[in-house]
């Protein structure tokens, strides 16, 4: 019969795979050990998201993510209750992953709770750091590195993987009364907020979508050269995602900024192709450029 530690982790991949997408695939690249990490981490972040997307009252929200930041404090004092956080607490303990990039997560998931608008990128950046960058951080201690150059490429991959969800998810987030886009921006490009929740996709929007896309891509430059800071055997689940988010800003773009007509994405056969390929490229001796 498995063990208690054991089921915890097999609950976590059930819930990876349930709900990761693009992750999914990126995290069947690793070895057994890490996978079952990743899988730990990500099944906190999507305990974390579910807080915030439930249709609960606001401060239950709050009430609840100020439960997650108490567990997280039990669990770091060897006190765990539950399979998500018995193999969090198993995961940080083989990989030294400090608790407070765990309470840094949820501080971002808490800014979707008051927070519907940033006045600028520093502010979004902010709260990109809190919500994609530091799993980034929580990741790169997993795969494994030595040069501390990685922390700086760890969060600047989450940075822009987080950036494509926003540019992508507009008018789901638009749906929630969320607006991502800095408002700066948005008065520079001329676009209005009343233009964003009717969907229109103008000249001024279309400048404003290619600002936003030549960003990301500079964060996913300076993303890239994480991977070969990586033990080898963990290059290619960074690769994975760096591929897909890049063709996701790739199928953006050329679809000229259409992204109120559908959820711009990859097919599983495209991510289970470009998986394969990026995997063959992460083992060989030299470690080449990665990329859409």
């Amino acid at each position: 019969m498995p063990s208690e530690l054991e089921q915890a982790y097999a609950h976590c991949k059930r819930v990876t795979k349930q709900q990761a997408r693009n992750f999914y695939y990126a995290f069947r690249t690793l070895p057994p050990a890490k996978r079952r990490a990743i899988h730990a981490a990500y099944a906190f972040a999507r305990h974390c998201d579910d807080i915030s997307d439930e249709g609960l009252p606001l401060e239950e929200k709050r009430t609840r993510l100020s439960d997650t930041h108490r567990l997280l404090d039990e669990t770091a004092s060897g006190r765990s209750d539950g399979p998500v956080m018995l193999a969090l607490s198993d995961s940080a303990q083989t990989f030294h992953i400090p608790y407070s990039y765990f309470h840094n997560l949820v501080d971002g998931v808490e800014m979707d709770l008051t927070w519907s608008r940033y006045k600028d990128f520093a502010e979004l950046s902010a709260y990109c750091y809190k919500v994609a960058s530091v799993v980034g951080l929580i990741s790169i201690e997993i795969f494994g590195y030595t040069d501390p150059k990685a922390k700086e490429y760890a969060i600047d991959l989450g940075l822009a993987m987080q950036l494509t969800n926003i540019i992508r998810d507009v008018k789901e987030d638009a749906q929630r009364g969320r607006i991502y886009l800095p408002q700066d921006e948005l008065r520079r490009f001329g676009y209005t907020e009343d233009h964003l929740m009717r969907g229109v996709v103008n000249d001024a929007f279309r400048s404003l979508m290619q600002y936003q896309v030549q960003r990301a891509r500079s964060y996913f430059q300076n993303g890239r050269l994480l991977i070969p800071l990586l033990s080898r055997e963990a290059r290619a689940c960074p690769a994975v995602l760096h591929g897909v988010y890049g063709r996701i800003l790739d199928r953006v773009e050329s679809s000229g900024y259409q992204v109120f007509e559908r959820r711009i994405s990859l097919s599983s056969r495209e991510k289970l192709v470009l998986m394969a390929r990026l995997w063959a490229q992460s083992l060989m001796p030299r470690v080449p450029e990665f990329g859409g």
